[in-house]
């Protein structure tokens, strides 16, 4: 506790951190802190503004669901997430404890988003409403809200949030998950995440906790700026996990990597994710496996939400114990006991990576995290880097074609804007970026071809192109700088694999091993 709480103020802050791990304890479940949380709430029961960098598993929610869960602070947290699939099932999580939450976004239906915000304005007085049946956990207000930073641009979000306000349900912490994506230099820039300082000036600076897995010392001090938080408190946990033995295995096709994979596989039983940057490659592996007796799940854009479910369920339940992904499986999910973590196609960037092989061990158990490097695959992930980061130009040219050709563009879809486009490379996905970024920038209204409708302009701040070569250039020095990492030779003077890792971070591991690296494995 700080020294700097005297009297009244400590015992506050003392009656705050009992009534955190009663919480903790009695609607959790857990009887002790995990990592950083315990640090991470002392410092907001102190008053202050955080910024926690936190490895992938270590219960970053907990330290907002916590205070959310405390009904002696009146108020409600706002958490501010950039991925709607995640919202859902971190809402069904916290419902499950007997919170009330709810999300607003745009992929629900207009009468839910609308009973919700009604719920958050009128408190106890719309609770009973709020979810149609009246059930006994919405029985009283809001206490966890997750929202896009898109939402931001409704007028109607700010008019709940100040009915809310004045009916004695203020905001009373602001959290920002993905917080990197705030960040210009973070792994996931996106714009409307650099608003939010704006955003919680206009909030009247409410109490605020930035929450991320991966963020360098450059992109934390951009988080801070961005958000406006002078004198918040900075609190990064190690990444040293030298449970996870990182190996890079060279292969030359797809032949060879199922060999890596039959052999890794038979070398580390357990529960097991292989991940896969194309979907058409995982879908080859997948079959390619099965015909050997490989019993497993699939998981990517391509299947039905139903489908996707269905098959993370089942690996989550245990009746399947491989799971063949791409990136976007992970993502909230905590299965404690992933043995096998293997790479058959390069992640994007070292924040990816790390990211990802942190969703294995989470149990603090030896786990194996094999990269199948093939250079060829490369270019798959420069390629990558283009079509996620489409030029404003080409981004103008697909909203004048829906606009000019609204009837076409919704029968034909998205061929008839790649053809319009003059190109018919499948995995370019530049036309899906650029329709997902104007219906996000508000330009585009419709989720589906059939519903499209161009109704305004891209703000000009989305244009520039000073803004978008500079973005183009990081992700390329990134993919770089994991190009490097991966080819680094394994050799008696070679730095640890978990070193160089953490080291891209900012860590100071400077003389550490880990031990169980290809590269520790060597020296034995």
């Amino acid at each position: 506790m700080s020294n700097r709480l005297l009297g009244s103020e400590a015992q506050a802050f003392t009656t705050k951190m009992e009534a955190a791990s009663e919480v903790r304890r009695r609607v959790f479940g857990f009887e002790a802190w995990r990592g950083e949380q315990e640090r991470v709430l002392e410092s907001l029961f102190q008053g202050r503004d955080a910024l926690a960098v936190m490895p992938t598993g270590m219960g970053k929610s907990l330290c907002y669901q916590v205070p959310a869960g405390m009904e002696k602070i009146p108020g409600f947290v706002l958490v501010i997430s950039p991925l709607i699939a995640l919202m859902k099932d971190q809402v069904d999580s916290a419902r499950q404890k007997g919170l009330r939450a709810a999300a607003v976004h745009s992929a629900m239906p207009r009468e839910e988003r609308e009973r919700t915000l009604r719920w958050l304005a009128e408190g106890a007085l719309a609770s009973s409403r709020a979810d149609g049946r009246g059930s006994a956990q919405s029985q009283g207000p809001l206490q966890i809200l997750y929202a896009t930073p898109e939402r931001f641009r409704q007028e109607t979000f700010w008019e709940a949030i100040k009915s809310a306000e004045q009916n004695g349900h203020p905001i009373k912490l602001l959290t920002v998950d993905e917080a990197h994506c705030i960040s210009t230099w973070g792994h996931d820039f996106r714009l409307d995440y650099s608003r939010l300082g704006d955003h919680r000036a206009r909030l009247g600076n409410p109490q605020t906790l930035a929450l991320t897995a991966t963020a360098t010392r450059p992109t934390q001090e951009d988080i801070l700026r961005e958000l406006r938080i002078e004198n918040g408190e900075t609190i990064v946990s190690s990444i040293w996990r030298p449970n996870l033995a990182i190996e890079v295995l060279e292969t030359s096709g797809i032949d060879e990597k199922i060999q890596a994979f039959v052999m890794n596989r038979h070398l580390h039983p357990g529960p097991a994710i292989v991940y896969f940057s194309l979907i058409q490659t995982l879908k080859k592996f997948s079959d390619e496996i099965a015909r050997l007796g490989f019993v497993h799940s699939v998981y990517h854009g391509q299947l039905a939400d139903k489908n996707r479910k269905r098959e993370q369920e089942e690996f989550l339940s245990g009746q399947t114990d491989l799971m063949l992904a791409t990136p976007a499986f992970g993502l909230g999910i905590d299965k404690p006991d992933v043995r096998l973590l293997m790479h058959v196609e390069l992640p994007g960037s070292m924040e990816a990576y790390y990211q990802e092989i942190g969703r294995a061990g989470r149990d603090g158990a030896a786990s194996n995290c094999v990269v199948l490097y093939d250079r060829d695959d490369v270019s798959i992930q420069s390629d990558f880097v283009k079509w996620s980061t489409p030029d404003p130009g080409f981004i103008q040219s697909v909203l004048n074609l829906i606009a000019r050709n609204e009837m076409r563009a919704r029968q034909e879809g998205f061929d008839y804007l790649r053809s319009q486009m003059n190109f018919y490379n499948r995995r370019d996905f530049r036309v899906e970026t650029s329709v997902a970024l104007l219906e996000r920038w508000g330009a585009l209204e419709g989720r589906e071809p059939r519903e499209w409708k161009a109704v305004g302009e891209i703000p000009e701040e989305y244009l520039d192109q000073d803004r978008y070569k500079r973005s183009l250039k990081h992700r390329e020095e990134k993919l770089y700088r994991l190009v490097q990492f991966f080819e680094s030779p394994v050799e008696a003077d070679s730095p640890c694999r978990l070193a160089m890792v953490a080291a891209s971070f900012g860590e100071d591991v400077a003389g550490r091993r880990c031990g169980v690296c290809d590269v520790c494995h060597s020296k034995k």
